[in-house]
C-alpha cells in the first residue's frame, strides 16, 4: 500500500502545470435608432373654421419617435424646404412650430425643445446625457394662427396643401 501511495505522489509531483492568458475585451460600439410611429407618417394641420385661421391649430402625436441609445444623444429636426409652395403662393416653414414631450417611456432626465421653429437648418428637439430602450417621445406639429394663412387658399383646390418633408436624425452626445 506504501508503494502505491508512494508511486502516487512521485506520479502527480512531476506533473507540471503550463498556465496561459487570454485578453478578453468588452467593445461597446455606439448605437443610436429613431423610428417614427408608422401611424403616424402623414400629418396635417386642417384649417376648417373661422378660430383655426384666427388661433392656429395643431396635431399632437403622442409616441410619435421611438428612440434606442447606447448613450447620450440628441434629436433633431428640419425640413426639406424653408417655404412650402403650391403654385405662385407659399407659406414660411418657419410659420409651424414644434414641441416635443416625454412620451409614455420617457427619456430620464432628457430635456426637450419647446416652440421650436422649423427651418431647413437642424434644429435640436431633445437632449439627453443619458441613452435608453424604446424611449417616446411627444411631437406637436403647431400651425401658425393672426390668419397668417388667410390669403394662401388657391380657388378650386379643396383643400389646398402646402407639404414639406422633415427628417428627424440621432446623434450621439
Amino acid at each position: 500500500m506504501k508503494k502505491i501511495i508512494f508511486g502516487s505522489l512521485v506520479l502527480f509531483g512531476l506533473v507540471t502545470v503550463n498556465a496561459q492568458s487570454v485578453t478578453l475585451n468588452v467593445r461597446l460600439k455606439p448605437i443610436q435608432t429613431l423610428v417614427i410611429n408608422s401611424a403616424q407618417k402623414v400629418v396635417n394641420l386642417d384649417y376648417t373654421t373661422k378660430d383655426d385661421y384666427a388661433n392656429g391649430v395643431s396635431s399632437v402625436n403622442a409616441d410619435h419617435l421611438s428612440v434606442y441609445s447606447t448613450g447620450g444623444f440628441q434629436v433633431k429636426v428640419k425640413s426639406a424646404n424653408a417655404v412650402l409652395q403650391n403654385g405662385a403662393k407659399s407659406i414660411q416653414a418657419s410659420s409651424i412650430q414644434i414641441k416635443a414631450t416625454a412620451g409614455s417611456e420617457a427619456v430620464t432626465g432628457a430635456q426637450y425643445a419647446q416652440n421650436v421653429q422649423l427651418s431647413a437648418t437642424e434644429a435640436t428637439l431633445v437632449t439627453s446625457t443619458v441613452g435608453g430602450v424604446d424611449k417616446k417621445i411627444n411631437i406637436e406639429y403647431k400651425g401658425a394662427g393672426a390668419n397668417a394663412y388667410l390669403d394662401n387658399y388657391i380657388a378650386g383646390q379643396t383643400p389646398t396643401v402646402y407639404s414639406t418633408e422633415l427628417t428627424y436624425t440621432i446623434i450621439s452626445q
